[in-house]
């Protein structure tokens, strides 16, 4: 691991933090749904995503917002290893 890129652990996800990737702008030409979801996604722990997904669908989000290639994130998300949890979530 890089000397700039420490390990990070116990992080703290408050309400503010994780609201706050529900106004994240797209990256890249990407769908702006399906980028919130992928930032949040790469940036989560399991729980925190769980949270995250629950507000984006109150906000009326689509979990099943697809990128540029027609890709869901659950596509993405189901060829990593160690992503039963954050499966799980994208399925209910």
């Amino acid at each position: 691991m890089r000397a700039d890129k420490a390990k990070v652990i116990n992080e703290i996800w408050d309400d503010a933090r994780i609201d706050s990737f529900l106004n994240k702008e797209p990256m890249g030409d990407e769908p702006a749904e399906f980028s919130q979801l992928l930032f949040a996604y790469r940036s989560m722990r399991a729980g925190d995503f769980e949270l995250f997904l629950q507000r984006f669908k109150d906000a009326g989000g689509d979990i099943n917002a697809t990128n540029m290639a027609g890709q869901r994130l659950r596509d993405i998300v189901a060829s990593h290893q160690k992503s039963a949890d954050f499966l799980a979530l994208l399925d209910d």
